[in-house]
């Protein structure tokens, strides 16, 4: 019996010898292949822990974007008031002056003037902070990450203080150049309407559509410039005198400037005035609503192009929406440019850039 089965195995050797390198290879190529599966899901948990840690600091970020934005704009109004004080003019005509049409033209000037200013810097303001704020989050992020390949930070607190100083020239040099440009647009475009020449809300519409051209596409200076200035940083001008930290802060001033000359930038900005005025327009149709029962009020509802003011009557309409722009309490106003998608959008691709491992090695 045995002989006849040792006869088998000879004479199907390579049949048998076959099927063990067979058996064999599959045995560990199946080892092989729960390895190389275990280290996969390994290293997909960990990618996926890392993703949700950065989606986790970028949303925490964000929210002290918009807490930053709601801090800023007090200082930012009375900025705006300290150039455009319009108060001090009313307090005037109720003195019932000689030059009381005078003033009231100062009056139609500076009022629409505060206005339009305060719509564009809070717009700014808010861009910019989204910027700023998104690039230091991301080297923060960097900072913090486990396995990072250097113990010196990328943003060190001192270079994070001085480098969000600079907003200050949107609050100082910026909005100086700013008021100047749109009190000029506003005088060539409201200077010669009468106080009593009455205004539909879409013949206001247009003259602040005017305004807006000309500051836009009629400026030497591109809009980035309000808000951050285009010169070298002051800390270069002490050449021999700069330590680490006025390095590392001229190179984020230099990242930021070329983020704002950028297209994506530009399409944003565009984005957030329209968003803005759009608003303040909303804003100002409160205002021109006929009285409830007036045959007016079955006439075009949504363009209210039936309703007119005299201009003398808009005046302080305009002028009183500077508490509604800036205001510390969060508005419909504010709310919109904060959670305005293009702009949310925008911070996410730039806390990307910045949060991403390869910074590291730049």
């Amino acid at each position: 019996m045995f002989s006849s089965v040792w006869n088998f195995v000879k004479r199907h050797k390579r049949k048998f010898i076959f099927t063990g390198a067979v058996v064999g290879g599959v045995y560990f190529l199946g080892k092989y292949a729960q390895k190389k599966i275990g280290e996969f899901q390994e290293k997909e948990a960990a990618e996926y822990i890392a993703q949700a840690r950065r989606q986790f600091h970028f949303e925490s970020n964000q929210r002290t974007c918009n807490m930053t934005v709601l801090s800023m704009l007090p200082p930012l109004k009375e900025a705006i008031v300290h150039h455009l004080n319009s108060e001090s003019l009313t307090a005037l005509l109720k003195d019932k002056p000689d030059n009381k049409l005078e003033i009231w033209e100062d009056l139609k000037i500076i009022s629409f003037t505060r206005t339009m200013v305060a719509v564009y810097s809070t717009c700014m303001l808010v861009v910019l902070l989204r910027v700023q704020l998104n690039i230091i989050g991301g080297y923060l992020y960097l900072d913090n990450s486990v396995g990072k390949s250097t113990a010196t930070p990328l943003a060190p607190p001192d270079v994070q203080q001085q480098y969000l100083s600079s907003i200050q020239h949107l609050l100082g040099d910026g909005l100086t150049e700013l008021t100047t440009v749109v009190k000029k647009s506003v005088q060539n475009s409201l200077g010669g309407v009468s106080l009593k020449q009455s205004l539909s809300l879409l013949e206001l519409e247009q003259q602040l559509s005017w305004i807006r051209a000309e500051v836009e596409a009629g400026s030497e200076r591109p809009m980035s410039w309000y808000m951050l200035a285009d010169d070298e940083n002051a800390l270069a001008d002490q050449a021999c005198g700069l330590t680490e930290s006025d390095i590392v802060t001229i190179r984020l001033l230099n990242e930021t400037r070329d983020m704002l000359d950028s297209p994506d930038f530009t399409s944003v900005l565009n984005a957030s005035l329209n968003r803005g005025f759009s608003r303040l327009l909303d804003n100002l149709a409160e205002f021109f609503r006929p009285p409830p029962g007036d045959s007016a009020s079955s006439f075009a509802p949504d363009s209210l192009s039936a309703v007119s003011l005299p201009l003398a009557k808009i005046i302080p309409i305009v002028n009183g929406q500077i508490n509604y722009v800036c205001s510390e309490t969060p508005s419909h106003f504010v709310q919109d440019l904060l959670m305005n998608d293009q702009v949310k959008e925008f911070a996410a691709n730039v806390y990307e850039t910045f949060s991403a491992p390869q910074e590291l090695q730049k």
